[in-house]
């Protein structure tokens, strides 16, 4: 790549508004209100994207809306030093990659308004909640870098917060080629000054293409929420399933793979103290989990005694209970200070197993014939897991400060300190410094250590597949960054150099020769540097770019792109919109197992078209992979490392606000 397209992946820009009342605005923001966009997920105090003390990043509604994507995941792909894909855990599950970093334990805290979906089991939001839904989200905030000061672990390299919609009267639907079809609502009700109703609800399915190992990558998501605001009381409550059944599970192809995932959430909070200098707030909330998921793990070709395949799976079920006390308050100097206290409950409660081989009497799975169950059953009490059901106990405090020495110049001070009973316990520091010299520059320097405590399936885990280690640790990291931001009317730019410190990464280690048995270690240090560039500019009033571009100084401690991009471009015409977008990915080219995995770079291109035909109705046509590119990502515990990209997606979408 030369230096001068280079130069042009740092130029970008968001859209100026379609038409020219804001009342007929459906999927536009001005550029001066995106340089002035409050964010609260990198401090707790409101924050524009400049003043914050971290790293930050947001996709807005209307922004999401100039993406040909349907999956909150895959705006990690539009995010420097993130990157999202399908691995061997369920292929269709999101995997995380972030700054360097590729390894399938959870690197990345994922919440839904502020609540956490990471969980005890697997560690990854992505396993019981792999499938969220774009029309329902409001706002998505992005901490790039670490986050555990405030948010504990597995807000290791980034944490996603999802806002949901709370204000919207709006109704939409969709459909698409290989079988698409969704639909999804928004409902707000203001009953009276102190009262607020309000109500999410989406639907997705699709039948998948069909790929060359004979199986598809069908969806089936429902997703409901509801929320209820009587003066500073809140009650909120969330219902997730989803369905990725066939395609690729636990390294092997097969349409009979099964998973299916659940989630409810329920949580109540009351604000105490709310005034213009303090606040006081307490909130409980419940979250629980499970999972049904069974995978080939084995051929009848493979197998001697047995004349059917060989599957095998979790049936696991979890909990999470926190309980948050929240406070801050601005002194008369200027200084602003937050401080909670939360206790976490997490609890494996279920660990039954799924195969379609067991004998009864020894309770063990035999992969013979006079034990095949004739389909793949649920077999509870399943002995070798039930080490699994363990509980964790967390106590955590934190602290940080705001110190506005002047109009120029404000110092981040804060850190937070978690004990996991019977297992560990981590303090997490920050530090930032932000200096405006003059009006348009921006100079920060950031410092953070993250940690990310290991879970059931690392710690105790024992079948076919995985063996725990039960002397594991916590790993962690500590982060400097230095950043330089420029902000003018209608161009800003971001830069963002950053140095990991990787300590005790828990990794995978095989047990057998044939790879086919794995355990868990504590066995990665590791440095990992790079530069992270975005920028905004707008051209005219009709056109306008907007671009970013990762690169890495070190090699990824897993085979991963080591250079990565994204542009969206952006063109308005009276009542009609066109934007296109593409991400752009780095060559990876590595020796499996039993063969060398090499995918060149590629391009995915993707494109949304809407036609806003009245005041609050608009048609859209969304494609994703438009030229319907091949390729394949690696996944170290797939044989060939390969695992398949999805094809070109093509959809129409009705959107109605009442």
């Amino acid at each position: 790549m030369t230096l001068k397209q280079t130069a042009c992946l740092f130029l970008c820009i968001y859209t100026a508004p379609l038409l020219a009342t804001e009342a007929d605005d459906l999927f536009t923001l001005s550029f001066e209100d995106l340089l002035e966009v409050h964010v609260d997920i990198a401090s707790k105090t409101s924050e524009t994207l400049a003043s914050a003390p971290s790293t930050i990043t947001v996709f807005n509604g209307k922004k999401i809306a100039l993406l040909g994507v349907n999956n909150a995941f895959e705006l990690m792909n539009f995010v420097p030093g993130m990157q999202s894909t399908r691995g061997d855990w369920v292929g269709a599950v999101p995997k995380d990659h972030a700054r360097g970093v590729y390894l399938d334990s959870g690197n990345i805290l994922v919440m839904i308004n502020g609540e956490r979906l990471n969980e005890s089991s697997f560690g990854k939001a992505s396993v019981y909640m792999p499938f969220i839904p774009v029309e329902i989200i409001d706002k998505v905030e992005f901490i790039r870098g670490p986050g555990s000061a405030l948010y504990g672990s597995n807000a290791f390299l980034g944490v996603m917060n999802i806002v949901t919609k709370s204000q919207n009267n709006e109704l939409s639907v969709a459909v698409g080629n290989v079988g698409q079809v969704g639909a999804a609502f928004s409902l707000s009700q203001q009953v009276n000054q102190q009262t607020h109703l309000f109500a999410n609800g989406a639907y997705n399915s699709k039948n998948g293409e069909r790929y060359s190992q004979g199986v598809r990558d069908p969806l089936r998501s429902s997703y409901l929420e509801a929320g209820l605001n009587i003066d500073k009381f809140a009650v909120r409550g969330r219902y997730n399933q989803v369905e990725l059944n066939d395609f690729l599970n636990l390294g092997g192809y097969s349409e009979d793979n099964q998973h299916r995932s659940e989630n409810a959430f329920i949580s109540v909070s009351y604000d105490w103290i709310d005034t213009d200098t303090s606040t006081f707030s307490a909130k409980v909330a419940y979250t629980h989990h499970q999972i049904q998921s069974a995978g080939l793990i084995a051929a009848a070709d493979n197998l001697p005694l047995a004349n059917y395949d060989f599957f095998v799976g979790p049936a696991w079920h979890t909990s999470d209970l926190t309980i948050n006390l929240d406070a801050s308050h601005q002194f008369g100097n200027g200084w602003l200070f937050n401080s909670g206290l939360e206790y976490n409950h997490a609890e494996q409660q279920k660990a039954d197993v799924r195969s379609n081989y067991f004998d009864v009497n020894s309770g063990e799975i035999i992969v013979e014939d006079p034990f095949y169950q004739g389909s793949i059953v649920t077999i509870s009490n399943y002995a070798p897991f039930q080490s699994l059901q363990a509980t964790f106990e967390t106590r955590s405090i934190y602290g940080q400060i705001k110190v506005p020495y002047s109009e120029q110049f404000s110092l981040f001070l804060g850190a937070r300190f978690d004990d996991v009973k019977d297992l560990d316990s981590n303090l997490s520091p920050r530090i930032a410094a932000i200096y405006k010299p003059v009006e348009a520059h921006t100079l920060k320097f950031q410092y953070g250590e993250s940690f990310r405590t290991p879970v059931t399936n690392e710690l105790y885990s024992n079948d076919d597949v995985t063996i725990g280690n039960p002397n594991l640790t916590s790993e962690y990291v500590k982060t400097t960054e230095l950043v330089w931001r420029y902000e003018r009317q209608d161009w800003h730019v971001n830069s963002v150099f950053f140095y990991n410190q990787l300590h005790d990464f828990i990794n995978i280690v095989p047990m057998s020769s044939d790879n086919t048995q794995f355990t868990f270690a504590n066995q990665l240090d590791d440095t990992n540097r790079g530069v992270e560039l975005d920028s905004m500019l707008r051209l005219n009033d009709d056109f306008s770019l907007e671009a970013t571009y990762t690169q890495y100084f070190d090699t990824p401690m897993k085979p991963t792109f080591k250079r990565f991009a994204s542009v969206i471009a952006n063109f308005e015409y009276e009542q009609w919109m066109l934007s296109v977008d593409g991400v752009w990915r780095d060559e990876v080219n590595v020796q499996t197992s039993t063969d060398r995995f090499k995918q060149p770079a590629y391009l995915l291109l993707g494109a949304v078209v809407s036609w806003q035909f009245s005041a609050r109705s608009q048609l859209s046509f969304k494609a994703h992979n438009i030229l319907d590119k091949h390729y394949s990502v690696y996944d170290p515990r797939v044989a060939d490392g390969a695992v398949a990209g999805v094809g070109g997606e093509y959809s129409v979408h009705y959107q109605i606000k009442f």
